[in-house]
């Protein structure tokens, strides 16, 4: 299966967000990746296909998801390190400079994360949603400095309407004491 297109839905109500991945599921032959709770309150769903088959599912979460949609995009072409990056921090890998992008919703963050990853030659360490972040989500990244400074304000724009971008930096030389915390 073509995992190069991810649909996401984030939906307010869980036992709604529950009832919509299945749903999306169901609607098209995609790929759940991603279908758990976050906060405050609120269910993440991604899947992965083939970019037809992601916008039918994408479209029925939507429908199904109906006043509790909280946000949703296809988004075609996505970044070889999205996906992996929405698993957490991979152990093993090497931090320079880092940049962090803070967003309002999981969905927004996904984008930022995609638009930054494309823009220059950064490795996203880890996307995290909305656990114990009051509904916020964030993306990690590292690369030399001026990658990671064009990877953040790309991210930043890549947001779109889907924002708004509450924080962003650009860590130039974390200590080790971070980069342990965040391995």
């Amino acid at each position: 299966m073509d995992l190069r297109t991810i649909g996401c839905v984030e939906l307010n109500s869980v036992a709604m967000g529950m009832h919509t991945a299945d749903e999306m599921v169901k609607a098209a032959e995609v790929e759940l990746v991603v279908a758990r709770p976050t906060c405050p309150g609120r269910y993440i769903a991604i899947v992965a296909g083939d970019t037809g088959a992601v916008k039918s599912s994408v479209e029925t979460g939507c429908r199904i998801g109906g006043e509790m949609l909280v946000d949703s995009f296809v988004l075609a072409s996505v970044h070889p390190d999205v996906i992996p990056a929405l698993g957490g921090a991979p152990e093993d890998a090497s931090i320079n400079a880092l940049g962090v992008i803070e967003t309002c919703t999981s969905a927004s963050c996904i984008l930022a994360a995609d638009a930054a990853a494309k823009a220059a030659q950064v490795h996203l360490l880890e996307i995290r949603f909305a656990a114990g972040l009051a509904g916020k989500a964030f993306v990690v990244m590292t690369g030399d400095v001026s990658s990671v400074q064009a990877a953040v304000e790309a991210g930043v724009a890549g947001v779109g309407e889907s924002g708004p971008v509450l924080s962003h930096v650009v860590i130039p030389s974390p200590s080790e004491g971070l980069k342990a915390r965040i391995l």
